[in-house]
């Protein structure tokens, strides 16, 4: 029976598993190289850099089968994914669309370093298919979203723009760091690449920086050529490290989402909050197409407070939660947007995206919804 046709728990524990020597829990393959067998050609080589090493091809292996694609590339981060993705598709003089409001590091990545090379983009809504039109150039090349976006928790009309993509030959790339494959598998709904800084939830220990690339084979063929050169390989020891993580992504992540649902609605009754950002939330603008297209809303929330001095009391204040950047571990983390991930936007670029100084993101972590009320509680009075 293929991976594939296994419920999604048991591909977490199970995907891409070699069992050698009959060992329930893989080996270790610390080796930067390994012996030519045959007659190789330089992509054939086994070494550590190319990215075909047995660690990193087990891990690559199980997050492929929780994506439903042919073949998986894992990295050393999320931006080395993103970057090699975005630069293997295009090329001088082509243009990208880009989903309005993607993580800072993305938009960056996108608005000063493609810039350099060529390429330009243009920054496109989430809901109006005419703007994808009105955008779309002769030069247009991809088109790149987000399952549900950093900071602000939009869920975009995720399968229009599949389809948008494919009527017009666009190379189509979801980041589903947020969503994971537990929510939405942008493979099954017609994506062509899917992102994931693996750092996040399918790690969700907070102890390595990783990335994901999956999709069709030919295309990541490409891609690994790509990443052969640029050298952003995952570390062995991370590979392992991962491998654990994700088999447990289904009870943390349900179990945070439950705690994140009872907190986000706690929040959104507060006099001295004016907005939370969740789609789980009947408020949220995104929320009946969400219930529609995922299958869980994640643990990630935003919500605003007064203005930047206020978020800074509030984060010096906090005593469980902690003060950090990163999300989707075991532990809650809250952090100002705009000074952290998104700093590198200019205050206008931040305003238009809705990330404003008293902005507070935060993941949360498998502590109760009765003591990260309470740490908020005190941090607010604070």
């Amino acid at each position: 029976m293929s991976e594939h046709s296994h419920d999604l728990e048991t591909r977490l524990v199970h995907a891409g598993e070699r069992r050698i020597d009959g060992a329930v829990v893989g080996p270790t393959f610390p080796s930067s190289t390994y012996l030519i067998e045959g007659d190789a050609g330089y992509h054939d080589l086994r070494y550590l850099r190319l990215s075909n090493t047995p660690s990193q091809v087990e891990v690559a292996d199980k997050i492929a089968a929780l994506e439903g694609t042919e073949s998986a590339l894992v990295t050393s981060s999320g931006m080395s994914a993103i970057s090699t993705a975005l630069l293997t598709v295009l090329s001088p003089g082509d243009h990208l669309l880009v989903l309005d409001g993607p993580y800072g590091g993305t938009s960056t990545f996108v608005s000063n370093e493609l810039a350099r090379f060529g390429v330009e983009h243009s920054v496109i809504p989430g809901h109006d298919r005419d703007a994808w039109e009105a955008a779309r150039r002769d030069s247009t090349r991809a088109i790149y979203v987000e399952s549900i976006t950093n900071p602000l928790t939009r869920v975009p009309d995720l399968l229009g723009m599949a389809a948008f993509a494919k009527e017009h030959g666009l190379v189509s790339l979801c980041d589903n760091t947020f969503a994971t494959p537990l929510n939405f598998r942008p493979a099954e709904a017609g994506y062509d690449l899917v992102l994931h800084s693996a750092t996040k939830y399918l790690n969700g220990h907070s102890d390595l920086v990783a990335g994901a690339i999956c999709g069709r084979s030919e295309l990541l063929a490409d891609i690994k050529h790509r990443l052969d050169h640029l050298g952003g390989s995952l570390d062995p020891r991370a590979c392992s490290l991962l491998n654990r993580g994700i088999k447990t992504l289904a009870v943390r992540l349900r179990a945070q989402e439950e705690t994140a649902s009872g907190l986000a609605s706690y929040l959104d009754t507060r006099d001295d909050i004016s907005a939370v950002h969740y789609p789980g939330l009947p408020g949220h603008p995104d929320h009946e197409h969400a219930q529609e297209l995922l299958a869980g809303f994640s643990a990630m929330l935003s919500f605003q407070l007064a203005d930047g001095p206020a978020a800074d009391r509030f984060l010096g204040a906090l005593g469980l939660i902690l003060h950090a950047p990163s999300l989707g571990g075991v532990e809650s983390l809250a952090v100002r947007p705009d000074t952290s991930a998104h700093a590198g936007l200019s205050e206008e670029e931040r305003e238009a995206s809705g990330i404003r100084p008293g902005l507070v993101r935060m993941s949360v972590g498998l502590e109760s919804l009765e003591d990260l009320t309470k740490d908020i509680d005190r941090a607010l009075a604070g």
